[in-house]
């Protein structure tokens, strides 16, 4: 079975499927937590290398701060259900920005996983021109791996993008990484995450022709 090396995560629908359930937008994504667990496992167990979390991005900031403050806890928690897993955890993002929860800031580098577990990042905070701008500053840019040349440098290249929620769009996930990405949608919202998600998402990627531009 072709098993790709990174898996990228966008848990989308967690304010749509709190008002389903009658609740205020915020609490859907406390209730987002213990799918994230179960996917960072999913892949671990699958052979996946490396998987990236869809965290909240700087445009999200813009929310109402009762919002704002929800996904920022989530996201703080998700770390340390990871961090506690023993993922060799990242977290990625405008750190200079008081938007970055404090909490995160040690695994701005990343940490040492336990044996057994895998790379695992977290976008918090993160916007694609912040990601980028050095591209546009730097006098040299080393145009065979413009890789080097980014914030996300740490962060490989993405072979597989699996977002819930049903929107068909990247919304700004990793636009270096993400360039020969499969893209997977699930119309289910995240906190309604399945195993059998990934496991569709899986097989389905085995019958794609993965060639990279060759």
């Amino acid at each position: 079975m072709n098993i790709p090396k990174h898996v990228g995560i966008i848990p989308d629908g967690n304010r749509r499927w709190a008002q389903g359930k009658g609740m205020t937008k915020d609490r859907g994504y406390e209730c987002g937590l213990d799918p994230g667990l179960e996917a960072y496992r999913a892949c671990r167990d699958k052979g996946v290398e490396e998987v990236t979390f869809y965290g909240f991005t700087t445009d999200n900031t813009r929310r109402p701060s009762y919002q704002t403050e929800a996904f920022t806890k989530a996201c703080v928690d998700a770390a340390n259900l990871l961090i506690n897993e023993g993922a060799s955890f990242l977290a990625v993002g405008n750190a200079k920005s008081p938007m970055f929860p404090k909490e995160l800031l040690p695994y701005t580098t990343r940490s040492e996983g336990k044996p057994g577990q895998i790379k695992a990042n977290l976008l918090v905070n993160y916007g694609w021109h912040w990601d980028l701008n050095t591209l546009a500053d730097a006098e040299k840019v080393n145009k065979n791996n413009i890789q080097e040349n980014i914030q996300s440098f740490d962060v490989s290249r993405l072979d597989l993008i699996i977002r819930w929620g049903g929107r068909r769009r990247l919304s700004g996930f990793l636009p270096v990484q993400s360039i020969y990405a499969d893209f997977y949608v699930v119309d289910d919202f995240w906190p309604d995450y399945k195993n059998i998600h990934m496991d569709e998402a899986f097989t389905w990627y085995k019958d794609q022709d993965v060639t990279l531009g060759g």
